[in-house]
């Protein structure tokens, strides 16, 4: 009997929705809020606002999409957290509700978590244990997945998350928000070895990412008081050195973990899994004995498919959520 999972996320500014069957993604309907671009940030009451005008639609458009009926579904999944508290609510209440009226188990997810286990919707599949770089606007952990629901930070940012530090300094460079993507886009026509930027030094796995986003800000700050068109002067070589420097701060850190644990499988998963420059040396590490994993585009970002991923290795684990589930902005790992 196959086993119908109804998967919902609504961690920050993508409401999702999507269809798992016996582990393979049928659909995976994604609506991004453009809203929040002209305030140069996610702002957290309109993000709420506008999943709650937008689920039901998204969701009926992710069960039309996978060719089944609503009583087909025989459980839901949802993202408990970590995310923005206004935003996550409404997408566990939608959980609830839907799983009280038809009387079938909730799966509480954890949005990191589902992050990981999205490299099992598609071949090839990582073995265990491997190590898997999960970088996002609000994450950046190094992750040691011993099984599907077995998982041990152990590395993590002390302060800012990586794809915070893309976006921001994507900001002071004049970029739309989220900024990250286009510094990556501008940074394929430049020279990475233009402008250096200091690479915070910490013990052992932890990262740190707030002293670039001030480097960065006092040496535009600096070169603009000398020449008003700096930035755009010399857009495509700022953003290739800053990429460089955000990178190569990620890469020495993974390498260190995959050394002192002895593992060769290693993954990325999250919204800065899809730099480009990110997934260039992972690939390159292949000439160094490594066996990697980098997720297609559309599951690296916020999406329901990788929380159905997630659901669908709980329901076969028999790990549900009773009615009394609320949802957790800080969950951890």
């Amino acid at each position: 009997m196959s086993i119908n999972i109804l998967a919902i996320e609504s961690s920050c500014d993508e409401t999702s929705a999507a269809v798992i069957v016996d582990g393979r993604v049928l659909s995976n309907s994604i609506l991004s809020q453009d809203i929040h671009e002209i305030y140069g940030g996610v702002v957290p009451e309109l993000a709420s606002r506008a999943h709650q005008r937008h689920i039901i639609a998204v969701v009926e458009k992710a069960i039309r999409e996978a060719g089944t009926r609503k009583e087909r579904i025989d459980a839901i999944a949802f993202t408990q957290g970590p995310g923005l508290m206004g935003s996550l609510l409404v997408g566990v209440s939608f959980a609830k509700g839907w799983a009280m009226a038809a009387g079938i188990p909730l799966i509480s997810v954890n949005h990191m978590q589902a992050h990981i286990l999205a490299h099992f919707i598609d071949e090839p599949l990582p073995s265990f244990p491997f190590l898997c770089l999960t970088v996002s606007g609000g994450h950046t952990q190094i992750v040691k997945v011993s099984d599907y629901l077995d998982m041990e930070i152990i590395g993590e940012t002390r302060d800012d998350a990586a794809g915070e530090a893309f976006d921001k300094i994507g900001k002071l460079l004049g970029f739309p928000y989220p900024g990250g993507h286009l510094l990556d886009k501008y940074a394929g026509k430049g020279d990475a070895g233009r402008f250096v930027f200091p690479k915070t030094e910490i013990p052992g796995l932890d990262y740190s990412f707030s002293g670039i986003k001030t480097a960065v800000l006092y040496f535009l700050r600096d070169q603009l008081e000398l020449d008003a068109q700096f930035i755009e002067k010399n857009i495509h070589d700022l953003c290739a050195s800053v990429q460089q420097t955000l990178i190569v701060m990620l890469f020495d850190k993974l390498v260190q973990a995959a050394d002192q644990a002895g593992i060769s499988e290693v993954a990325i998963a999250g919204g800065v899994a899809a730099n480009s420059l990110l997934r260039q040396r992972l690939f390159e590490m292949e000439n160094s004995g490594w066996k990697v994993y980098v997720p297609e585009i559309e599951y690296c970002t916020d999406n329901a498919a990788m929380i159905g991923m997630a659901g669908y290795f709980k329901f076969m684990s028999g790990e549900f959520a009773d009615l009394s589930v609320t949802p957790d902005a800080r969950l951890q790992l």
